[in-house]
């Protein structure tokens, strides 16, 4: 169960703004070095648009929960990312560019909890991780055939060509969100009063006191920590043993995890709902540690790639299980995209201090050191949800109707 038609549509929604995220990747940083910025400013705007979409987390998942119209939110989301991506073209100077930046971090923070809001009122909790497995699959596949696009024409035309076809790409986006009908979205029901007995308090302290989202946050951050920085050490060494082929080897480091996660994400999703979700949690977090530890001890470039495999399950596990978890710890309650918007903020804190911390341990004390604290920081994520992380998935859920259904 997916969603019929209105299903087939949010496929390509998530296909299509999986294109446009991707142009403010790297993208970014080759696109203004051609405009002669040096890296002290260009590093600057970047880490001014990160801090913004840190920031904006909370507050855009609160957002997301107040409106019932989810669908607007997502619209207005992708015309900002559009309009961010013509000012940055358009008006390379300072102000407009770091306008640019900031636009993009907050539209951001509103529509990746409006795309979960809308799986979840399509399908209901009972298919969620089936419809999430699929959003997983259509997001990892528009990242990788936008990424290699998007190098074509920013190296046959120019690097600003690259956002002219970002904000190309937000029209299919926009037509795809169009055709998820209104009628087949039923958001999940809220708890309601029953013998004088309230419904679940809404807002952040609720959630900043359950025992099982402050886990899972944790699990998270500890996470990104661990997994942020691995690949920027590895090609260190990549660099240092490949010579001429590095960079085909860091591309294929980067490939490699988009497929497996293409291959696997929707029967991820079915695993979650036929087996619990810890099983697949306990995989996705138990696979990165494992492949920090393959990575600090093989020197061969194609046998690095092969480990990169391991990313691919950890992406597709962590991809489905965010939004899934959040959807199960705010059963009855209004604040499925608080508890999202919360999880992001954990995970991104971690990977904002796995790439200082590596980098002061290499250079500090050696490359080794920083694998050994880099693995030492995701086992911990493991043996938290292995000991403190209880299944989520209530016997209820699988005689959920399939909302939404055409």
């Amino acid at each position: 169960m997916t969603g019929g038609r209105s299903g087939r549509a949010l496929d390509w929604l998530n296909f299509f703004t999986a294109n446009v995220q991707t142009g403010f990747g790297p993208f970014v940083v080759v696109y203004l070095t051609t405009q002669s910025w040096t890296e002290v400013q260009t590093g600057l705007v970047l880490s001014i648009g990160t801090a913004t979409m840190m920031l904006c987390q909370v507050p855009a998942g609160m957002l997301v929960d107040a409106t019932p119209r989810k669908r607007l939110a997502a619209l207005v989301a992708i015309l900002c990312i559009a309009f961010s991506a013509l000012l940055m073209v358009v008006w390379p100077s300072y102000l407009p560019v770091l306008g640019s930046q900031v636009l993009h971090g907050v539209a951001s923070c509103v529509l990746t909890p409006a795309i979960a809001a809308i799986s979840l009122a399509l399908v209901g909790r009972a298919h969620l991780g089936e419809r999430l497995g699929r959003n997983a699959r259509f997001g990892a596949l528009g990242s990788g055939i936008a990424a290699a696009v998007m190098g074509v024409v920013g190296s046959w035309f120019s690097a600003g060509s690259v956002f002219w076809l970002t904000a190309a790409l937000t029209i299919p986006g926009l037509i795809a969100l169009s055709a998820i009908r209104g009628t087949a979205l039923h958001p999940p029901p809220v708890q309601p009063v029953v013998a004088g007995v309230t419904a679940p308090e809404g807002g952040l302290r609720s959630l900043l006191t359950d025992r099982r989202v402050l886990v899972f946050a944790a699990c998270g951050m500890l996470f990104t920590l661990s997994n942020a920085a691995l690949l920027q050490l590895v090609g260190t060494e990549i660099t240092r043993n490949a010579g001429d082929y590095a960079n085909v080897v860091i591309a294929a480091c980067i490939v490699v995890p988009q497929l497996v996660m293409c291959a696997i994400a929707p029967w991820v999703g079915r695993l979650t709902e036929t087996r619990g979700r810890r099983l697949v949690l306990l995989a996705g977090l138990g696979a990165l540690p494992l492949r920090g530890l393959l990575m600090s001890v093989i020197n061969d470039p194609y046998l690095i790639v092969a480990a990169q495999a391991l990313d691919g399950i950890s992406a597709a596990a962590l991809g489905v299980l965010v939004p899934l978890l959040a959807a199960d710890l705010t059963r009855g309650s209004n604040r499925f995209n608080l508890c999202m918007a919360l999880f992001g903020l954990s995970m991104g804190l971690g990977g904002t201090i796995s790439s200082t911390l590596a980098g002061a341990i290499a250079t500090w004390v050696s490359v080794g050191a920083a694998f050994a604290v880099l693995t030492a920081a995701g086992f911990l994520g493991f043996l938290l949800a292995a000991f403190a992380m209880p299944e989520t998935r209530e016997a209820d859920d699988s005689l959920e109707p399939a909302l939404g259904a055409p």
